[in-house]
């Protein structure tokens, strides 16, 4: 808004400088630029990550199983994890010896972090393997994906921004330092001159 007064206000004064007009264009093409072209750009980020990451989504849900697991019997603690007082919410899950069978049909045996409070043998719990029966990460969320594609989003749109605000500033810059150079020149030829008007010399 202050582009726009200042382009009202300097319009038919006399004492706007070419180089004043100027820098208001800028600013107002500037502000412009950050109300249209930021919010396309973060639209268009969004956009792409949101479809990369359902695609992800998708492909993950696809290769990824959800499987019962058997308790053979609870695993002692790891000796990195001995002192209770550097526990946790992670430390919460009980390492259990555990047997599975993979959505291939084969069987498979191996140490587990368990859910389970107290887990005993025989006690049944979840997890996630691929189509072989190898544990993998639970499989990323439609929400979580959603989340991160807005969030690409409004960070393409914050940094568009301040592109634009910083070709803005540069521009000035450059138009300020060039005005200084013309002063200097004026103020170069009219030096030697300087306190000899009317001196009769």
């Amino acid at each position: 808004m202050r582009a726009i007064r200042g382009l009202w206000h300097w319009r038919r004064n006399p004492l706007c400088r070419a180089t004043d007009l100027a820098e208001a264009w800028v600013a107002l093409a500037a502000l412009l630029l950050i109300l249209l072209a930021a919010p396309v750009v973060g639209s268009l980020v969004g956009g792409a990550a949101q479809d990369a990451l359902q695609r992800s989504v998708r492909a993950q849900h696809e290769a990824r199983h959800l499987v019962s697991a058997t308790v053979v019997r609870k695993l002692d603690r790891s000796p990195l994890d001995a002192d209770p007082e550097t526990s946790s919410g992670r430390d919460l899950r009980t390492r259990v010896l555990a047997e599975w069978t993979a959505p291939d049909g084969t069987a498979h045996q191996g140490p587990v972090l368990s859910s389970l409070k107290d887990p005993h043998q025989g006690d049944a719990f979840r997890i996630w393997t691929d189509r072989h029966g190898r544990m993998v990460p639970r499989p990323l969320d439609s929400a979580t994906a959603s989340t991160h594609a807005v969030l690409a989003g409004f960070g393409a749109a914050l940094a568009a921004g301040g592109l634009i605000e910083g070709g803005r500033r540069l521009i000035v810059w450059r138009m300020v330092r060039r005005r200084y150079a013309h002063w200097d020149r004026a103020w170069g030829k009219a030096g030697p001159d300087w306190g000899r008007t009317g001196a009769g010399s």
